[in-house]
């Protein structure tokens, strides 16, 4: 079966940790999926297409990190200082 590109960005650039209580705020997580979308090559969604798939693939208050190639790219494009 063929997975949406909202399922492999989930699969690939996230995972959850029932032990973690925060959860990214909407900045970084969007920030984290076009980061993933520059990784891969894949042109983004708009935003509010983006948030319709999240609502249909997550439940609310589930607490995701971020993870992989992804991460790092939006880590070190928000916090320069760092390189």
């Amino acid at each position: 079966m063929a997975h949406s590109q909202f399922d492999q960005f989930l699969q690939e650039a996230t995972f959850h940790d029932p032990e973690y209580d925060r959860a990214l705020d909407d900045d970084s997580f969007y920030g984290l999926y076009t980061s993933w979308c520059y990784v891969s090559s894949t042109a983004p969604q708009a935003e509010d297409v983006f948030w319709a798939a999240m609502r249909q693939r997550m439940d609310p208050g589930q607490c995701l990190r971020m993870k992989g190639p992804a991460a790092a790219d939006y880590i070190l494009a928000s916090y320069p200082g760092l390189v």
